[in-house]
């Protein structure tokens, strides 16, 4: 549970204060962590502590201690020294290890309870008597970010996030797969939807250092109790597809936000396949040529304006009005007409979709 790492830095740290050499040994005698050579024979002491019942004896120049987690043995800590200073400070180190092992167990059964929450795996009886046990509280506002980081320079995104919210300790941070982080953030009061995008914004501008725009943050909705927290997750993971799909500049979505995308997203694939044969008469936008594709394009961009359209692509009105009266003639639909601009532009969105959901 407790890595390597954070042992030796634990235990050079305290060396550095107390000038006592240390090491942390595991219950077969391995050395996970030290900052003094052991001998060879202290693998057969180590083994012969773990298996008398004292909690500590000296041993062959070298005070040894045992660190338990509830009752099971973790850690044999030796001090070197057979002094009351090595004692002492054998004894400090295995407090602090002991209060290591607490906080990481701590740590790794909330992140499971929020993993399980996140994914629907509790029944609401296990929700409310879990929350009690790891003193989470069960009725405050929260809302799911979903981080997606494709950026293979970031060795370790998980950790980054939870080096930047250092300072929020009631903020939950853990990852379901190796490219999604998600954050569950409680809402402090007073806190609206616009102050969240901008957290949010904040949050990517930080993350998105190489401006590559790898970096995709979508959210949820604010719930009010913790059982609905997998609903806001749910929100948050329809976002970041919903903008893949449809809002591919926008780096950072929200449920709320998502217009006609969100009702789209929805659609049955057959009924989908339906309305574009209704359409296109068995012929797709994607096999309009590149020209067509750009006009049509720029001609929703600028609100249906043709003097407007023509300006932008450098090309004369009669120009723009023959490519469109060429469109109507293949399609039936006029997109200077309210109508069928909607219908067209909605079955653009269609085909994307369908795209999408196959490409998976």
């Amino acid at each position: 549970m407790i890595s390597n790492q954070i042992l030796q830095n634990t235990i050079e740290g305290l060396t550095a204060i107390t000038k006592i050499e240390l090491c942390v040994l595991d219950t077969e005698g391995k050395v996970l962590a030290s900052t003094f050579e052991l001998k060879d024979e202290i693998e057969g002491f180590v083994l012969d502590f773990v298996n008398s019942p004292a909690d500590s004896q000296v041993i062959h120049g070298c005070q040894f201690f045992k660190v338990f987690d509830e009752r099971q043995l973790e850690f044999v800590i030796l001090a070197k020294g057979d002094n009351d200073v090595a004692f002492m400070i054998g004894k400090v180190a295995a407090f602090q290890i002991q209060n290591l092992l607490v906080a990481y167990k701590e740590r790794f059964d909330k992140d499971n309870f929020i993993k399980n929450l996140l994914l629907d795996n509790l029944l609401l009886v296990d929700i409310y008597n879990r929350s009690k046990k790891l003193h989470i509280d069960t009725d405050v506002r929260r809302i799911v970010f979903l981080l997606e980081m494709n950026n293979e320079k970031e060795l370790n995104g998980l950790e980054v996030v939870r080096t930047i919210y250092t300072g929020r300790p009631k903020d939950f941070i853990t990852a379901v797969d190796e490219k999604n982080i998600i954050i569950v953030r409680e809402v402090r009061e007073g806190e609206t939807y616009e102050d969240l995008m901008k957290a949010a914004q904040m949050l990517f501008e930080h993350l998105d250092t190489d401006k590559s725009g790898r970096v995709k943050i979508a959210l949820g909705t604010i719930v009010h109790e913790i059982k609905e927290v997998s609903r806001s997750y749910k929100e948050a993971r329809m976002a970041l597809d919903v903008g893949k799909i449809f809002y591919e500049n926008r780096s950072v979505v929200a449920y709320s936000n998502l217009g006609i995308g969100r009702l789209i997203y929805q659609l049955p694939i057959p009924l989908c396949k339906m309305f574009i044969k209704e359409i296109f008469d068995n012929k797709s936008p994607e096999d309009f040529d590149e020209e067509t594709l750009t006009t049509i394009n720029k001609f929703f961009e600028n609100n249906l304006n043709v003097s407007e359209t023509s300006r932008q692509l450098y090309i004369h009105r009669n120009t723009l009005v023959y490519r469109l009266d060429k469109l109507q003639k293949s399609t039936g639909l006029d997109l200077r007409v309210f109508e069928d601009a909607i219908t067209f532009k909605i079955a653009l969105m269609v085909v994307k979709y369908m795209d999408y959901m196959e490409s998976l």
